[in-house]
């Protein structure tokens, strides 16, 4: 019993926090609370995010006030077509001592940080893209043959303009699934858009305290391990991934129709890791069917493969989720009624 009321007092700690934290970060970024919300759910689940929107949405700002209430390095990498690896990961040069010897010393690139955002992803050839996956995957950077580790919490923010496509090189489905979370940036309505002017106009810093640190994250990342998934919620989220999938007994019509491969078993990871933190930011300490469908979108669109028939219909990919989730029923004893 005792473990369950500390537990219970571990997700009401946690709600104060998260809502400090959106709070905060909310005070710079006029009307994107969604974005907010789904950018500290990944991060505080240890995951990465692709932000799709066009320029001048706040994307650069939303990093920087994160890393200022987090407490955490921020560097920024402007995605180029003739950015090279080295120019990420860092190299090795030349250097001479004080007696005169010469020496290779290895010189940290930018992603040795710890909020890094990839601006413009899509504009790197492929063999600077990948150069993020090993960071991505395991928080360690290769080179010369000897394995360096970045400081955690480590996370990834980047960044492509969905409008403009000359000159890009789309991501690899390889590398779309190392993105948790993939969020659509919507454009600002009129009074959003007038706030935003108004404070370009008067120049008001605002000053953001310290809330965590990374110390603080890390602590708060074994408490969502704790956050009870029942063998029901967990079936759930799996037989969402598996109605992606266009031969599974899962799938909607649309889904067998317009879709050629599904997501991957990082989704299903991602869905429960993101339904853990959506848990305790609510102050409870298990995690309900509403907290799996909730993110569904953010952890699925990127992971799903049109086919032929998709692609030239342009069948959007948020109509096959929502038909998948309003075909899956919560009770998997219903599936043959379905």
């Amino acid at each position: 019993m005792s473990s369950t009321i500390d537990l219970q007092a571990e997700a009401s700690e946690f709600r104060e926090t998260f809502k400090q934290v959106c709070d905060e970060v909310g005070r710079v970024i006029v009307g994107q609370q969604a974005v907010i919300e789904a950018t500290l759910v990944a991060l505080f689940c240890g995951g990465n995010v692709l932000l799709e929107g066009v320029p001048g949405l706040g994307k650069t700002e939303l990093v920087k006030a994160m890393s200022r209430v987090l407490d955490l390095h921020f560097r920024r990498i402007q995605f180029t077509p003739d950015l090279m690896p080295a120019d990420i990961i860092g190299t090795n040069v030349m250097t001479n001592d004080e007696q005169g010897s010469y020496r290779l010393e290895f010189k940290e690139g930018p992603i040795f940080t710890q909020l890094l955002l990839a601006d413009e992803i899509n504009r790197a050839t492929p063999k600077t893209q990948s150069a993020l996956l090993e960071t991505m995957q395991e928080g360690t950077v290769t080179t010369g043959g000897e394995v360096r580790t970045l400081k955690p919490p480590f996370f990834v923010l980047a960044t492509q303009n969905p409008i403009e496509q000359e000159g890009t090189f789309p991501l690899p489905e390889a590398q779309l699934d190392r993105f948790m979370f993939k969020v659509v940036v919507p454009f600002l309505n009129r009074e959003e858009l007038n706030e935003v002017v108004s404070r370009t106009i008067l120049k008001q810093p605002i000053e953001l305290p310290k809330l965590l640190n990374s110390e603080k994250i890390l602590q708060l990342r074994q408490t969502l391990a704790k956050v009870v998934v029942a063998d029901p919620i967990r079936d759930y989220a799996c037989r969402l991934v598996l109605a992606t999938h266009p031969s599974s007994e899962f799938s909607p019509g649309s889904v067998k129709e317009y879709v050629r491969w599904g997501a991957s078993p990082r989704a299903a990871q991602g869905l429960i890791k993101a339904g853990r933190v959506r848990a305790l930011s609510g102050g409870r300490a298990h995690v309900a069917f509403e907290d799996i469908r909730h993110f569904a979108a953010e952890v699925l669109q990127h992971r799903i493969l049109l086919n032929y028939d998709g692609l030239a219909e342009n069948v959007p990919v948020e109509r096959l989720l929502e038909d998948c989730l309003a075909n899956l029923p919560e009770d998997a004893a219903q599936m043959a009624g379905v």
